[in-house]
């Protein structure tokens, strides 16, 4: 497996090169209960498994994850958690599926012994963390300032991703990202905690030679400070969310310059950073309402407290 080239220019991705499998059985269950009208019924439910991660020799953290593409979570959790360098050389990524353990090989020596000394824990559900030198490397960032936004792809792209089939429409539960650029939704992960569908794009990036600098972040998870953090540290100078902001989020987004969309809901939005990238080429039409199938999975209790 070869080192992603530092030479890597944007080129031209095409809709969905990768893109959620909501038929796949390994991903949810089905399971009987009883609704409203006391009537039995059948629905299903997002699957959880761990998955152990190992960098060379050593154990490094045990993720609760859907089970779907290991490898990208595996090298995309190294690659946010500042353990792999862009210039690393992975030499194999073995998987194990009846042991539910990853390991990734270097050529490198790492440092992970007293990186995880100084682990953090942070506001993501289930395993999110971060590293303490990550925010020693945050003020060294610098975001394209020639990205753009204009809202003609903004409103393209809500559209596009609450409508593509997924597990999100199919059980709930769970969080999506999706790599944008322009107005194509080019590579959407899911699983159960929103750092986990980040990381899932992160290992993608890397491994498939893709650069950040003409790319849009998209989450259906909120805007704090983890995802603000993550998204700067892959170099993509824009963040949007159908859900909130937290404080803290808004403020390192403004520290680094990163364009912080977020209640992209339908042709609604609002910026709280970087609004310098926007470009109103599109007027949200009267009357404009989300998606219903979308606003039924998407409600507020379920985006904001997950």
């Amino acid at each position: 497996m070869q080192t992603p080239r530092q030479d890597a220019v944007p080129e031209a991705l095409p809709d969905f090169l990768v893109r959620p499998d909501p038929q796949d059985e390994r991903l949810s269950t089905p399971v009987t209960g009883i609704d409203q009208t006391g009537r039995e019924v059948e629905i299903r439910v997002v699957t959880e498994r761990a998955l152990t991660l190992y960098l060379n020799s050593q154990e490094i953290v045990t993720m609760m994850t859907i089970g779907d593409r290991p490898d990208l979570l595996a090298v995309g959790y190294l690659l946010n958690q500042n353990m792999l360098r862009p210039d690393d050389r992975i030499t194999g990524i073995d998987y194990d599926d009846d042991l539910e353990v990853v390991v990734v090989r270097t050529e490198r020596e790492t440092d992970y012994e007293e990186k995880m000394k100084k682990k953090v824990r942070t506001s993501g559900c289930a395993q999110g963390t971060v590293f303490g030198d990550v925010m020693e490397r945050f003020d060294e960032i610098s975001l394209d300032p020639q990205a753009r936004l204009r809202t003609s792809w903004l409103h393209a792209l809500t559209r596009k991703i609450n409508t593509q089939p997924s597990l999100y429409l199919e059980a709930g539960a769970i969080h999506g990202c999706v790599l944008c650029q322009e107005d194509r939704a080019v590579a959407y992960m899911e699983d159960v905690g929103r750092h986990n569908a980040v990381d899932k794009i992160a290992g993608w990036m890397w491994l498939n030679n893709v650069p950040p600098q003409d790319k849009i972040f998209y989450t259906t998870g909120r805007l704090t400070s983890e995802m603000v953090i993550k998204t700067a540290m892959m170099g993509i100078p824009i963040l949007v969310s159908r859900s909130g902001f937290t404080a803290w989020g808004v403020e390192l987004a403004r520290r680094v310059g990163l364009t912080l969309v977020g209640r992209a809901r339908g042709q609604r939005f609002v910026v709280l950073s970087g609004a310098e990238r926007v470009e109103y080429d599109a007027v949200p039409e009267a009357g404009d309402r989300e998606d219903p199938r979308h606003a039924r999975k998407g409600s507020r209790s379920e985006d904001d407290a997950a």
